[in-house]
């Protein structure tokens, strides 16, 4: 990446959405702009977990209020993700649809783990460099995330359903604050973590971190009241939870340090901080200064570098674990390629887009034959499911939905994904896999050299023409393409398969 490249960061969360945009100068991320707004949209969900339309709202109008700071960014520039609130929403579809025509970029609506994951590298890439073995934590407006690592590496994530927003709600609804709502809140959030214990046990971790929302807005009122700074101690979380009973409701607290978007849910977010710091052993939590949206940006610039980007290695261990033939899906990966190529012909193969299609191929065709490992009928069903509820570091639940489409889509009829080929680059990621697989169907390599394949774009039409000698030689392959015609006619691309004399 070259330095001064702009980059930006949208963290879409329960409580507040954030913009970070930085600058990259040798290795490193300069910050030159950063915005946050209060939306929560995490008490936005109602009994049937909708979003409800005023909680939209809220989100939409942020969104275009960042649209305008982030004019003129390129969509290589740009990352948006979204957690909890929108993991649980029925109607995230309606939100996220619409948020990005508001934004002009792609929303992720990223698994709990890998919320986690990427909240450490924030964490650790804004840390001194040392081998200290760390416990990260971040409590969030609807989720509390928890990280083992080392370094630059997380080695243990988890994402539990407790936070500052949905706790606030649930046990102080009125915002009032007495020992026994105190005290229901935390057993009620240590019944949650429990399960931490067996994973994160006090000897697994030399010190502990505390990232972003609950932790910081805790941390600062503990500094105005004399506690050390950037740090929070048992002792502190103590004297604040009794100043919080002695005001009665949380309209009244008169806390320096305490901020107006923080009052609603300080009561929830206390509670857990107790609950989780009493549970883990933790003596000192120490603020720090990265969180998830920093993440985002070190990834973007890793991404770039393909041979450090973490979504290849999610796919090689995906593929050994379930026991794929790893010669078959490089063979099928590289013919797939090959196509996906002589379909772009008049363009710049390798602009952005074009290696975004690619790399998404290229892991479709190392997975596609992953469902194999449940049973061989059916296997591009059971390979789609898989990767839909698979949590594989470095993917988006978006990503892995796609590869799981096209897997789903490399044989059979399809109807089921006439929605979907009506997105070019989707239709012309499936057709080059889909010939692959025909062309590739003896396990070996296929001699395709003599076949010529145009495609127009603006009919969606892709003709593959076969000299007759050609034909001749490979029977079955050419019975094969001929059924595949049959399976475009009702598609809104056409596939002609032609013999030239």
């Amino acid at each position: 990446m070259k330095n001064g490249t702009l980059l930006a960061a949208i963290d879409l969360g329960s409580n507040s959405f954030r913009l970070e945009i930085g600058r990259y100068d040798h290795g490193q991320i300069q910050r030159v702009a950063y915005l946050k707004e209060t939306v929560r949209q995490g008490n936005g969900l109602d009994a049937e977990r909708n979003l409800t339309p005023e909680a939209m709202q809220r989100g939409w109008e942020c969104l275009a209020r960042f649209a305008e700071r982030l004019s003129g960014f390129k969509k290589s520039q740009v990352r948006v993700v979204a957690t909890q609130t929108l993991r649980e929403a029925k109607n995230r579809d309606e939100f996220v649809k619409r948020g990005c025509d508001i934004l002009g970029f792609p929303i992720e609506v990223i698994a709990g783990t890998e919320e986690a994951r990427l909240i450490y590298q924030g964490v650790a890439h804004l840390l001194p460099s040392d081998n200290d073995r760390r416990l990260v934590v971040d409590i969030g407006g609807r989720s509390t995330e928890l990280v083992l690592g080392q370094g630059l590496d997380a080695t243990e994530t988890a994402s539990f359903r407790v936070g500052s927003v949905a706790w606030s709600m649930k046990y102080f609804p009125m915002g009032e604050f007495t020992e026994q709502t105190f005290y229901r809140a935390e057993i009620a959030a240590q019944a949650v973590l429990e399960e931490a214990l067996t994973a994160y046990p006090r000897h697994l971790w030399q010190k502990a971190y505390g990232a972003s929302g609950t932790v910081g807005a805790v941390a600062e009122i503990l500094a105005f009241a004399g506690f050390p700074e950037w740090q929070i101690t048992m002792d502190g979380l103590n004297w604040l939870m009794k100043c919080l009973i002695r005001s009665g409701n949380a309209n009244r607290v008169q806390l320096e340090g305490l901020k107006d978007d923080r009052r609603a849910v300080i009561g929830g977010g206390v509670s857990i901080l107790r609950a989780l710091m009493t549970l883990l052993q933790i003596d000192t939590l120490h603020v720090a200064q990265g969180a998830l949206r920093h993440g985002v940006l070190f990834e973007m610039v890793e991404r770039e570098d393909h041979s450090t980007d973490t979504r290849d290695l999610s796919v090689q261990r995906l593929a050994l674990k379930f026991g794929v033939d790893v010669a078959q899906a490089e063979r099928v990966g590289k013919v797939a390629l090959h196509w996906l190529k002589v379909m772009h012909a008049e363009a710049k193969f390798e602009d952005p887009q074009c290696a975004r299609m690619r790399r998404k191929l290229n892991w479709a065709a190392q997975l596609h034959e992953v469902g194999m490992a449940i049973s061989h009928s059916d296997y591009h069903k059971h390979g789609a499911y898989i990767l839909d509820n698979a949590d594989m570091v470095g993917f988006s639940v978006p990503e892995l939905h796609l590869l799981g489409l096209l897997v789903l889509g490399q044989r059979g009829k399809l109807k089921k994904l006439d929605i979907e080929l009506e997105d070019n680059d989707f239709a012309k990621m499936l057709l080059a896999l889909r010939l692959s697989l025909i062309l590739c169907h003896a396990r070996k390599d296929p001699a395709h050299d003599g076949l010529a394949l145009q495609c127009d774009e603006h009919k969606q039409r892709v003709t593959l023409t076969a000299p007759a000698t050609w034909v001749e030689d490979y029977p079955q392959s050419t019975h094969l393409l001929k059924l595949e015609t049959v399976s475009w006619q009702k598609a809104p691309w056409s596939f002609e398969f032609v013999t030239n004399p």
